[in-house]
């Protein structure tokens, strides 16, 4: 993900400098390297998970803000690191959730978000940003409910995110487009609904399957309930009467995500293995090819988008998908990075000029859906991607 956004960032003007950092120092010194810029992007060795190292790093390099693209198991040391640094955050996905211990299927216990948002008020008493959930989904899809909010609708029912692609990997049989261990987590824990005089609740994974025709090409896919921070953020700024996010995995797909949950491969706890402790997601994620190595053996295009129903500003039924499709091909000629990867930093990096250059502007902890939409999307356009609006039948 970090290498991605540094090749969008690259073509921007809006910084002066870049570092990346990573566990294994030459990995973003790779990048660095690649780019040619060693004026504007530098590389740094750091452990994500020592909230002490991170106040040093963000320090030695003078940072004003931090992008978060670690795995979400990081994000509290790196999320209270910038807090201490006073320093804006922003991340692409959320603090983890935790199952309900007795009602796994029908109530909420922690939700995606809850560490963050429960330190909303020292934030906002430091007069300091944290913007969560700033990739495409969340992200990008937040920004469409606000812009359906802001410009389209009068009143709006359901807002419900629907997530699919066309995308085949050559090779391989089973092999996720983007990190098998948040594709785990987010598939396997129970799916949050939001619906209003309700509030949050969960259901079984994979539930209310649903057929959506997607956009360009792609086609009809089946899209069932997953996990996914949209619907614990767009409540809480656009008003509906219901949220929901749907994924198009596939039956296959969801099959391998159910055989893994049955023999406890999905765990997050260690099992002593001989000598060892490992823990038996991080074997999965280690016997698959590494997402950022599948761009030349893919395939397809990505749509993610915000499929919203009501009142138009008219008064009459109004049944809008707005969304944003990438090509592999595409993405892959242009910036050297698959379809998935690129379409997820895309939008922290424009997230980023737009509060640097004072047109977005805000303090505590915050959604995507918390700022105007229109400058996010005419930014879209500008960078050479332009999000989409397809009106269905109501």
């Amino acid at each position: 993900m970090g290498s991605a956004f540094a090749a969008i960032a690259q073509r921007r003007s809006f910084f002066e400098r870049i570092v990346l950092a990573d566990l294994d120092p030459s990995r973003p010194q790779a990048v660095v390297d690649l780019l040619h810029e060693h004026d504007r992007f530098g590389s740094a060795g750091l452990d994500a998970s020592d909230e002490d190292a991170i106040v040093a790093l963000i320090a030695d390099v003078r940072a004003d803000a931090v992008l978060n693209a670690t795995d979400p198991r990081f994000n509290p040391q790196i999320f209270d690191a910038c807090l201490r640094a006073r320093v804006t955050y922003l991340d692409m996905a959320m603090t983890l959730s935790e199952p309900h211990p007795e009602h796994p299927y029908e109530e909420t216990h922690v939700k995606l978000g809850d560490y963050q948002f429960a330190q909303e008020e020292n934030w906002r008493q430091e007069g300091l940003l944290a913007l969560v959930g700033m990739g495409v989904e969340p992200g990008a899809s937040d920004v469409f409910a606000r812009h359906a909010a802001d410009e389209l609708f009068s009143e709006i029912d359901q807002i419900g995110i629907r997530d699919g692609s066309d995308l085949v990997i050559e090779g391989y049989d089973f092999a996720p487009t983007f990190s098998i261990w948040t594709t785990i987590e987010e598939c396997l824990n129970p799916p949050v609904i939001w619906e209003k005089g309700r509030g949050w609740f969960t259901t079984e994974p994979f539930s209310e399957p649903e057929v959506f025709d997607f956009p360009e090409g792609i086609g009809r896919v089946e899209c069932v309930n997953v996990e996914h921070e949209e619907v614990l953020l767009v409540p809480r700024w656009v008003d509906c009467r219901r949220a929901t996010f749907k994924y198009g995995l596939g039956e296959d797909f969801i099959e391998v995500l159910k055989t893994l949950r049955k023999l406890g491969l999905d765990s997050k706890e260690k099992v002593r293995v001989r000598d060892l402790e490992v823990a038996p997601r991080d074997v999965v994620a280690a016997t698959l090819p590494d997402p950022m190595t599948l761009g030349d053996r893919m395939t397809g295009k990505t749509c993610a988008g915000t499929l919203v129903t009501g009142l138009g500003k008219d008064g009459q039924p109004r049944k809008t998908y707005l969304y944003h499709v990438v090509d592999n091909e595409w993405s892959m000629r242009e910036y050297g990075s698959q379809a998935v990867v690129w379409q997820t930093a895309l939008n922290p990096v424009i997230a980023l000029e737009l509060l640097a250059t004072g047109v977005w502007k805000g303090t505590g902890v915050l959604g995507p859906e918390a700022f105007p939409a229109r400058p996010f999307l005419d930014k879209l356009a500008e960078y050479g991607s332009p999000h989409g609006v397809l009106e269905l039948t109501p």
